[in-house]
């Protein structure tokens, strides 16, 4: 693992970084990406670098300085040998003081590279009782505000699945807890549009652009006549659901296992598409 902090890279990455009165440590108010990295090199990282700066701005931080974001992720990668990793950056509203309220201080941001295990090639999914909100201020921002997630992930967990369904207050499809879904209904691949409040996901774009699909916005029920369903992700790529709510799909089904063989090709060809 390699961490860069506000410029420089540190000495050990296990070491204090930021200070207990940094407004993303706080409030949660900051945002950030998660970037695969795929023999040494960042995969699709201006896409990454365009969401976080849509993030930032709906969430009126300061302007994210592209420039200084590309030095955090060009140091923060040099000297590892990352065949599999992840990069996670944030940024946040800095030192401020202890609430609600900004300070004047300027902006955290943080680079951090360490290797990733490859997820497994199917998921179980459980969609959890508590609604996504299509119409809150955060609605589509990846901010560092995830308890929701984690509380709905470890739900998912003791019902032995290993991601979490959200609907929407609308009772449409929306989103996992860091993935996107698509399914197959009448041999018709969907997957929410993004006015269902679900995160506008690099993965979730370039599968559209690339293998096609339909944005529609629908009830949950619909899914009980999918054929098959699969979640993409900057980590999972594109991975096959074989249970949701405990009915059972192909794993995966051959929509799916095109989508992820054009998926394999196409990123192969592109490094930063």
């Amino acid at each position: 693992m390699r961490a860069w902090v506000n410029g420089r890279i540190l000495d050990n990455p296990a070491d204090p970084a930021i200070t207990v009165s940094d407004h993303g440590f706080t409030v949660g108010d900051g945002v950030f990406e998660a970037v695969k990295v795929v023999d040494g090199q960042p995969f699709a990282l201006t896409r990454h670098l365009d969401r976080l700066a849509v993030s930032a701005r709906g969430l009126g931080l300061p302007a994210v300085d592209d420039a200084l974001v590309r030095r955090a992720v060009a140091e923060s990668l040099e000297g590892q040998d990352l065949t599999l990793g992840r990069l996670r950056i944030t940024y946040t509203g800095g030192v401020a003081p202890l609430g609600s309220g900004r300070g004047d201080a300027p902006p955290t941001l943080t680079c951090v590279a360490a290797a990733m295990d490859p997820y497994p090639p199917s998921t179980s999914l459980v969609t959890v009782p508590w609604p996504r909100n299509e119409r809150g201020a955060l609605a589509g921002l990846k901010t560092t505000s995830y308890a929701e997630n984690v509380v709905a992930l470890a739900h998912a967990a003791e019902q032995g699945a290993t991601e979490a369904l959200f609907v929407n207050l609308a009772g449409h499809i929306c989103e996992g807890t860091g993935s996107n879904i698509f399914y197959v209904v009448d041999g018709e691949l969907r997957t929410p549009t993004l006015a269902s409040g679900c995160l506008a996901g690099v993965t979730r774009k370039l599968v559209l652009e690339w293998f096609g699909g339909v944005e529609v916005d629908e009830p949950s029920a619909v899914l009980e006549r999918a054929s098959e369903i699969f979640l993409v992700s900057t980590t999972r790529d594109v991975q096959a659901v074989h249970t949701l709510d405990g009915r059972s799909y192909p794993d995966p089904g051959p929509v799916t296992a095109e989508a992820a063989k054009v998926w394999a090709l196409k990123e192969a060809e592109h490094a930063d598409p």
